[in-house]
């Protein structure tokens, strides 16, 4: 056996002492991480006009707009994205079979302005690497403020199974071409960048307004050593999230090529198990019936951070310059 030196030995001591971390950011009264939940549940319950209704075809992407005030419902008509294994519940005991499962990947736009666009690092520094009910969707700078909330996850009992997954990942972004070709060598058009590219240019943005996603549905972590990871999808016919708009938005979605991660191979034999295992997501835009409830609960559109923007820049020439 290889023996470990006495310092290494205190050293690990002193780490198992030292008390857990504070996390850096947290959503106490009155900060605006804080939701009103009452006010947020009276929101997600309250009787709704439907405005959109349609449904993702398997390895596609589709855009649309969703106004400030309205409640966006993405969900799982048909299952996870998933195959065939039999991974363990968060409380050990076997689950249905199932394995690693790929999201939707979700982009977000300020419908009038789209460099406002969702920030998913911060996001994650606000809230944590995945997120749930009454957590915020943030938007990137100079704009900083919530572009949409999660009104409801029927994930939510998921929590954190026995690897350290967690559902609605904050942790990745989208497949895209470019990593396919340096990687495998391979050419194939439909990866999530490219299906949220074709996605929104019919509302006149581009490739480069393509942003990091929130991969709605999907389970992942970080491993002993960092490594990112992906675990089953424990989502039903029945599971949704839900979003209230807090701005104007430009939403756009895709279902992820990649299906069944088990069947792994763009471009080989495995393409077909792969298509076998992908599924839709429906996608569903409500308006309020009492359209006075948002204003009774004190409800407003979300306002940009009040920062002046001056960053010390208060003359770019200099003092001498200035007054010559």
């Amino acid at each position: 056996m290889t023996s470990i030196s006495p310092y290494i030995l205190e050293q690990l001591r002193a780490r198992d002492a030292i008390p857990k971390a504070t996390p850096a950011y947290l959503a106490t009264a009155g900060s605006p991480l804080k939701v009103d939940t009452r006010a947020y549940t009276d929101i997600q319950v309250a009787p709704r006009v439907l405005l959109a209704d349609f449904t993702l075809p398997i390895r596609s992407g589709r855009a649309w707009e969703a106004p400030a005030g309205s409640i966006i419902k993405i969900s799982t008509p048909e299952g996870p994205q998933v195959g065939m294994c039999s991974p363990a519940l968060p409380n050990g005991s076997s689950g249905p079979k199932l394995s690693p499962s790929r999201p939707g990947d979700l982009n977000i736009w300020n419908r009038h302005n789209p460099r406002e666009r969702f920030w998913a690092s911060r996001t994650r520094q606000l809230y944590a690497s995945h997120v749930s009910t009454h957590d915020r969707l943030w938007s990137c700078l100079p704009y900083l403020r919530p572009m949409a909330t999660i009104l409801h996850d029927s994930l939510a009992w998921y929590g954190i199974d026995r690897h350290g997954g967690r559902v609605h990942d904050l942790l990745g972004t989208r497949c895209d071409p470019y990593v396919n070709t340096v990687l495998a060598g391979e050419q194939y058009d439909f990866h999530c960048h490219s299906n949220l590219t074709r996605a929104v240019a019919p509302f006149g943005l581009a490739e480069s307004d393509v942003h990091d996603v929130i991969n709605i549905f999907q389970v992942t972590g970080l491993d002993e050593q960092g490594r990112y990871f992906m675990n089953p999808c424990p989502a039903q016919p029945s599971d949704c999230i839900e979003f209230l708009a807090e701005q104007d938005l430009l939403m756009a979605l895709s279902t992820c090529p990649g299906g069944d991660l088990s069947a792994w191979g763009f471009g080989s034999d495995n393409e077909k198990e792969m298509i076998k295992c992908c599924r839709p997501l429906r996608v569903q835009v409500y308006q309020l019936q009492d359209e006075t409830l948002l204003s009774k609960l004190g409800w407003t559109p979300a306002q940009v951070a009040p920062y002046k923007g001056m960053h010390g820049v208060v003359s770019p020439l200099g003092d001498f310059v200035n007054q010559a």
